[in-house]
C-alpha cells in the first residue's frame, strides 16, 4: 500500500482556520478569562484545590510553597513552575488581591514592584476566604473532569460560597478578546445579592446604590462621573479614574508639604517616584522641588514644594496630569458564563450568575446530603431490627451456615443492612449504643424531612441563599479590618482645573529659528535686531519675543498647526535643536510662520492661491506632535500665511501687484476647512494678506496709509483688486 494512500488534501486556509480556532478556545477557556461563578482562571482554581487536597487550611501549618508548585504541575497543570508560582504569589499579595486567597510567610514582592522570593523561600496556605470558595466541594457541589494525564480529578468549577469575580476581580488577554475587571468590596456585593433575591427584576441602577463602585487594595480616591460609572456597568464596559490620596502638612514659617499616603491600583510605588523625579530634573516641574520616598509598612510619599506660595491643590492636579497618581482603571466585564461562553455582563448579569449558581450548589449538596442520610438511616433501622430481635439474630450468627440469606428472610432486611449487623462490635451491643442509634435516627429522619421540604419549595431555598450570603457579610462587613470601605468615592474631577501648558515660573525668553529649521531659546528678552549666532551655512528666519509659560505656534505650508511648549524648547549658548525632531513635520513642508499663542485670539490663515478664513486660536492648539490640521490644501497647493487677527479690514496683495481691501466681516470664521476665495488672480496667486483697523490705517513700508489713500482699491471680496501706484513699496509683502 502506498504511504499516501490515507493522505487526505486540505486546503491550507482551512487547516490554518480551523488550527488556530481551536488555539484560540483553547487560550480564552483554558487560561486567560475567569469563570463568573467563582471568579477564578483554571491555573488559580488548580492551586487553591491542590493546596486543599494538602490540607494547608488556615489553622494548619503552611507548607513550602514548592511543594505546592509541584503538586500543582504533576496533578493538575503542567505547565511552568515560574507562571504557577507568579500566579500563587498574585493571590497572596494583599497589595494586588483585596481579599487574599492565599496566606503567604516570606518575601511575597512589595507595592514597590519587587518580585517574590524564590518559591523554595516562601510557605503558604488557604485564607478563611479561599475555604468559602472551596466550601462543599466533596459534597457533589460541583462537576469534576479527568485531569490531564486521567489518573486524577479536577473541579470544573468551586462551589464558590463568596462573590470572588467581583470582589477580587481579574485581568486577562486572550486571542481577540480580553477581561478587565476592578476589585470591589465584598460586604456592597452581599448587599446588592440579597437585593437581587428579594427583587429578581432589580436594574443596574438600583444595585448601585449598595455597589458604589471599584474597592481598591491600595485605597486612592474615585474621580468618575455618576453617569460613567453607571454606564460602565450598565453595559459592562467603561473605565474608573482614582487618584492617590493626600494631604498637606504644615511646617514651620509658613511651609509645608504634601504627603500622599494612597496611590493607585497597580501602580509600582517605585516607579511612580522615578517618574516624578525625572518630570522636576526635565523642568516640567518647576515649582515642586524634591520628592522623598518615607514609606515604611504604609505608603508615604512626600512632595516639597519650591516655596510656600504654590498652591497645593494646584499642583496636585497637575501632578495628576502627568504622573501616575492618577491613574485610569478600565472595565470588560468580559467572562466564561456556565456553559463556557465568553460574553460581557452587566453588573447585574453578573450578580444573577453567581446566585444561579449558589442555587444550584445549594440543591447539589442538599441531594448529596438526603442520598447519605437515605444510607444511614436504611442502617441504622437495621441496626434497631437487631436490638429488637437481639437473642434471635445471635443465635442465626452462631448457628447458621449463611446467616446473610437467613436474616433477610428471617427480618425482611436488606443487604446494606445484613452485611452491618454482621460487622458490627460487640461493645454496640450495649443498651446505650442503642439509645444513641435512636436519637441519631430521629435526628436523621429530622433532616430528611427538612431537606426534602427544602428540595420542594424554591422559596425557601432562595431564603437559605440569603442566610448564606449574611453569614459571608458578616466575616467582610464594613466593621471588619479587611471589610472596610479603602476607595473614597470622590468628586469627579474637572477637566478646566489646570491648563493643559505646566505649572511654570513666567520668565522672558527670546525664541530663535533659522532658515534650517533649528529652534532654541534665550533668557530674556533679547534685541531683535541684533545678530545671533548660528551654525555654518545656516542664518537666522524667525525671532520673537515670549515667556516661559507660553505656547509657540508654528504653522507649516501643509496646512496644519503645532504647537510647543516654551519652556520645553532647547535652552542655552548651543545652536538648538532641528525643529522637526519636536513635530511630525514632512519632508516636503516647510515653516510658514512662529508666533506666540494668544489665548482667545485668532487668526487668518490662507493659502498662495488666493483661499483662508479666520480661526480662532484656542479651537486649533493642539500639543502633539502631529499638529492639528486647520487649512486644507491639496495638489501643489500650499499654506501661505498665518497672521493674528488685529483690526475690522482685509488687505489681500497678489504677485501681480494687484491690491484688493475689503471688510473683515465678509471672511468667514471656521475652526478647519479650504477657505473661501479673497483675491481672484489670472496668473500667478497671492503674495501676502494682512488685517489692519481703518482707523489707523495700513502700515506698509514705512508709510501708514489711511482709508482714503486706499478708497481706489477698495471692492467687495473675491474681487481682482487694482494695481497699485507709484508710492507703494515694491516689496510683495504687506509689512
Amino acid at each position: 500500500m502506498s504511504d499516501t494512500a490515507n493522505v487526505i488534501s486540505v486546503p491550507l486556509t482551512r487547516a490554518l482556520s480551523e488550527r488556530y480556532l481551536s488555539y484560540a478556545l483553547s487560550t480564552i477557556v483554558s487560561r486567560s478569562l475567569p469563570d463568573v461563578r467563582d471568579g477564578l482562571k483554571p491555573v488559580h482554581r488548580r492551586v487553591l484545590y491542590a493546596m486543599r487536597q494538602l490540607r494547608l487550611s488556615p489553622n494548619q501549618a503552611p507548607k513550602k510553597s514548592a511543594r505546592v508548585v509541584g503538586d500543582v504541575i504533576g496533578q493538575y497543570h503542567p505547565h511552568g513552575e515560574q507562571s504557577i508560582y507568579d500566579a500563587l504569589v498574585r493571590l497572596a499579595q494583599d497589595f494586588a488581591q483585596r481579599y487574599p486567597l492565599v496566606d503567604g510567610q516570606g518575601n511575597f514582592g512589595n507595592i514597590d514592584g519587587d518580585s517574590a522570593a524564590a518559591m523554595r523561600y516562601t510557605e503558604a496556605r488557604l485564607t478563611a476566604i479561599a475555604e468559602l470558595l472551596l466550601e462543599g466541594i466533596d459534597e457533589d457541589a460541583v462537576d469534576f473532569r479527568p485531569t490531564f494525564d486521567e489518573e486524577g480529578r479536577e473541579p470544573l468549577v468551586l462551589p464558590a460560597n463568596f462573590p470572588n469575580l467581583l470582589a477580587n476581580g481579574a485581568q486577562g488577554i486572550a486571542v481577540g478578546m480580553a477581561t478587565s475587571i476592578p476589585p470591589h468590596n465584598a460586604a456592597e456585593l452581599c448587599d446588592a445579592l440579597i437585593h437581587l433575591i428579594d427583587q429578581p427584576g432589580a436594574h443596574d441602577a438600583t444595585l448601585l446604590s449598595y455597589v458604589k463602585g471599584p474597592d481598591f487594595p491600595t485605597g486612592g480616591v474615585l474621580v468618575e462621573t455618576p453617569q460613567a460609572i453607571a454606564e460602565a456597568y450598565a453595559t459592562g464596559r467603561g473605565g474608573f479614574r482614582v487618584r492617590a490620596r493626600w494631604s498637606v502638612e504644615k511646617l514651620a514659617q509658613g511651609q509645608y508639604q504634601i504627603v500622599v499616603t494612597e496611590i493607585p491600583y497597580q501602580v509600582p510605588k517605585a516607579r511612580l517616584v522615578e517618574k516624578i523625579a525625572d518630570l522636576i530634573n526635565n523642568r516640567k516641574l518647576t515649582l515642586l522641588e524634591d520628592i522623598r520616598d518615607e514609606s515604611a509598612e504604609d505608603v508615604r510619599l512626600v512632595l516639597v514644594p519650591k516655596s510656600r506660595n504654590v498652591d497645593a491643590d494646584q499642583l496636585m492636579e497637575h501632578l495628576f496630569r502627568l504622573s501616575d497618581l492618577e491613574s485610569r482603571i478600565p472595565l470588560n466585564l468580559n467572562v466564561l458564563d456556565g456553559g463556557q461562553i465568553p460574553k460581557v455582563m452587566s453588573l447585574r448579569e453578573a450578580l444573577k450568575a453567581f446566585l444561579d449558581h449558589r442555587h444550584e450548589v445549594l440543591v447539589r449538596r442538599s441531594r448529596f446530603r438526603l442520598d447519605r442520610i437515605e444510607q444511614r438511616l436504611e442502617v441504622l433501622e437495621g441496626y434497631l431490627v437487631a436490638y429488637l430481635n437481639l437473642d434471635e439474630v445471635i443465635r442465626i450468627i452462631r448457628e447458621e451456615d449463611e446467616p446473610k440469606q437467613v436474616m433477610v428472610a428471617r427480618f425482611g432486611l436488606t443487604e446494606n443492612q445484613v452485611e452491618a449487623i454482621l460487622n458490627m462490635r460487640l461493645r454496640a451491643l450495649r443498651k446505650l449504643e442503642e439509645i444513641e442509634i435512636r436519637k441519631e435516627h430521629e435526628g436523621l429522619t429530622a433532616e430528611r424531612d427538612d431537606l426534602t421540604d427544602l428540595l420542594g419549595d424554591e422559596d425557601r431555598r432562595w431564603k437559605t441563599l440569603k442566610g448564606q450570603i449574611r453569614k459571608t457579610r458578616k466575616l467582610v462587613g464594613p466593621d471588619t479590618a479587611l471589610g472596610r470601605r479603602r476607595t473614597e468615592i470622590g468628586e469627579a474631577a474637572s477637566a478646566t482645573v489646570v491648563p493643559l501648558e505646566p505649572i511654570n515660573e513666567r520668565e522672558p525668553v527670546t525664541v530663535y529659528l533659522s532658515q534650517k529649521g533649528w529652534i532654541r531659546a534665550v533668557k530674556g528678552h533679547q534685541d531683535l535686531a541684533q545678530e545671533v549666532r548660528h551654525k555654518e551655512g545656516d542664518s537666522g528666519r524667525y525671532a520673537l519675543h515670549a515667556e516661559t509659560t507660553d505656547k509657540i505656534l508654528v504653522f507649516a505650508t501643509n496646512g496644519r498647526l503645532y504647537a510647543l511648549l516654551a519652556d520645553r524648547l532647547p535652552r542655552g549658548r548651543g545652536f538648538g535643536d532641528p525643529l522637526r525632531l519636536m513635530i511630525d513635520l514632512p519632508n516636503d513642508a516647510d515653516i510658514v510662520a512662529l508666533r506666540v499663542h494668544r489665548p482667545g485670539g485668532r487668526l487668518l490663515v490662507a493659502s498662495d492661491d488666493g483661499r483662508g478664513f479666520i480661526v480662532p486660536e484656542d479651537e486649533v492648539v493642539a500639543q502633539t506632535r502631529a499638529g492639528k490640521q486647520v487649512l486644507n490644501v491639496t495638489g501643489s497647493v500650499e499654506a501661505a500665511v498665518a497672521r493674528p487677527v488685529t483690526g475690522d479690514q482685509v488687505a489681500v496683495l497678489g504677485h501681480n501687484r494687484k491690491l484688493l481691501v475689503f471688510p473683515i466681516e465678509e471672511m468667514p470664521e471656521m475652526s478647519r476647512g479650504k477657505g473661501v476665495m479673497l483675491q481672484r488672480y489670472r496668473d500667478g496667486g497671492m503674495a501676502d494678506v494682512v488685517t489692519f483697523d481703518a482707523l489707523t490705517g495700513l502700515s506698509w513700508g514705512r508709510r501708514t496709509f489711511s482709508m482714503a489713500d486706499l478708497l481706489p482699491y477698495q471692492g467687495k471680496r473675491a474681487a481682482a483688486g487694482r494695481l497699485v501706484q507709484k508710492g507703494f513699496p515694491r516689496a510683495n509683502r504687506i509689512e
